[in-house]
């Protein structure tokens, strides 16, 4: 989970209206919002994933966000988390699995051969492989994200975002 921070001027209700109806308009974006009652909102958004392929080439990352209102001054401070998509989870926590139980079959087993060593090397480097993979795509994720909501952001205020990561 990555956590992204930054203030915007202006109101919670009012920048979350912009994003929805900024993100209403993109086509296969899920966008849910709820107002809370001390003048802020969370957020939360992913693409749609309807097939399990797809998330070999979606972005299947998982937004929360909340608008807070931080003082007086009219600024409000955007707090937004990315999380791995379920499904994806799932993919790797199944690979690690398998290739431990391999491994212990394999350590544990009385005919070990060089068939079976071979298979359990090209399991951990398909998992290992995976797994480079998997962290690659979740940072491109991520970036792809910051843009399209920075650039929401930037265009309605004509501001710029001082961000913290």
């Amino acid at each position: 989970m990555k956590k992204w921070n930054f203030k915007l001027k202006g109101n919670p209700k009012e920048i979350s209206k912009n994003m929805e109806s900024a993100l209403k308009s993109v086509n296969g974006i899920v966008f849910n919002l709820n107002h809370e009652e001390n003048n802020s909102a969370t957020f939360k958004m992913r693409k749609r994933i309807l097939y399990p392929w797809y998330l070999l080439y979606l972005n299947s990352i998982v937004v929360n966000g909340k608008l807070s209102n931080i003082d007086s001054n009219n600024e409000t401070g955007v707090e937004i988390y990315f999380n791995q998509h379920f499904l994806w989870k799932s993919v790797i926590f199944t690979d690690i699995i398998l290739g431990l139980g391999f491994l212990i079959t394999l350590i544990l087993g009385k005919h070990n051969t060089f068939s079976r060593y071979a298979i359990g090397t090209l399991i951990l480097a398909v998992i290992i492989l995976i797994l480079i993979i998997v962290r690659k795509k979740y940072k491109k994720n991520i970036q792809e994200y910051k843009t399209l909501i920075s650039g929401i952001l930037k265009t309605e205020k004509n501001q710029t975002l001082n961000t913290t990561i």
